[in-house]
């Protein structure tokens, strides 16, 4: 995308603390940036300039395209449906694996980008037919207020809000924007603080906390961990993992165990056996995970949803190709067993 020569305003960003020496605490997410005047975040989307913190990013869109609703991967949200979505250069972690590092690992002033008013995204969406939108492919998190906004102004228009986030971010921002969210796709990277710091450059509790507030803000949240060989893929650690998320309430929200292929700065490991996902698969059901999904694999069967009372298959995926028998109400028609999730 090309810079389409509109002049973009300055958007003061929200959540930081101006200091008497000109620096300022950005107060948006944990790693808490402190920064002199003209500094970027650890983001790479906000500023500091003349004391004052600023969103570089502001609707700067690099990204924006139609989906499929499976590839953020949601799937017990409006199964089969298209999203228009939407990213901004920048992310808040610096994970070594990353597939969209040539935007999230970079500021929104060192990529093409063209302006998209939040008004004209949702506008857009419309015309095309999209009942749901997306905020993805980056850290939709670092750009905040943009966020923030579309998502306002898609509501306005009827219209389902979804955040695809790694979920690094203080509690107060989170909470002021999930009553604007409907759905929510959370990489939970790995259950050892260790690894966060290792392989992403952040923590681990942050994200469980971003979880629990989801939880009880009602947004629907699905759960992908993607497993990379020699690094989280031990079943010990898988096991503590899904025996934290069945006691703390999310048994019966997907969880993504996704195929990691080697890329950016961590290509020196293999593809993620499929023996390494099934037995994943395994530990998680056993846990008391109810719908557990396999992605970014051929394995027969990996994305269906069965019912977890009667076995039968209730949704069928070949890639992105969708057929259902779920009624709006989500009854498995087999059995009554009501099937979590929004069916449209």
């Amino acid at each position: 995308m090309r810079n389409n020569g509109t002049t973009v305003p300055e958007r003061e960003a929200a959540y930081y603390t101006p200091l008497p020496d000109g620096t300022v605490v950005c107060d948006l997410c944990p790693h808490a940036c402190r920064l002199s005047n003209g500094k970027l975040g650890l983001c790479r989307n906000r500023i500091n300039r003349d004391g004052k913190l600023y969103a570089i990013g502001y609707g700067k869109a690099c990204a924006l395209q139609i989906d499929p609703v499976e590839k953020k991967p949601l799937l017990h949200f409006y199964p089969g449906e298209n999203c228009l979505s939407v990213g901004v250069a920048g992310c808040n972690l610096a994970c070594l694996n990353c597939q969209n590092w040539t935007i999230s690992q970079v500021s929104p002033k060192d990529v093409a980008n063209t302006y998209v008013a939040p008004e004209t995204f949702a506008q857009v969406a419309v015309e095309q037919h999209c009942r749901l939108v997306a905020y993805t492919y980056t850290e939709p998190l670092t750009w905040w207020e943009y966020t923030r906004d579309c998502a306002m102004a898609c509501r306005q228009k009827g219209l389902r809000n979804i955040l695809v986030t790694a979920g690094y971010v203080n509690e107060a921002p989170l909470r002021d924007l999930l009553p604007y969210i409907d759905a929510a796709n959370v990489d939970l990277k790995s259950f050892s603080d260790e690894i966060y710091q290792r392989i992403s450059r952040a923590h681990l509790q942050p994200v469980l906390h971003t979880l629990e507030v989801m939880r009880d803000a009602g947004v629907w949240i699905e759960i992908t961990n993607l497993l990379i060989p020699g690094v989280n893929d031990d079943p010990a650690l898988i096991q503590k993992m899904c025996e934290w998320l069945v006691a703390n309430g999310f048994a019966n929200y997907p969880l993504h165990f996704s195929r990691f292929f080697p890329l950016y700065r961590l290509q020196d490991r293999q593809p993620t056996p499929d023996a390494t996902l099934l037995k994943a698969r395994e530990i998680a059901r056993k846990a008391g995970m109810q719908y557990v999904y396999l992605g970014n694999t051929r394995l027969p069967g990996a994305e269906n949803t069965y019912c977890p009372r009667c076995g039968q298959l209730l949704v069928q995926r070949e890639g992105y190709e969708v057929e259902h028998t779920l009624p709006v109400d989500g009854k498995c028609p087999h059995c009554g067993e009501i099937i979590p999730g929004v069916w449209g």
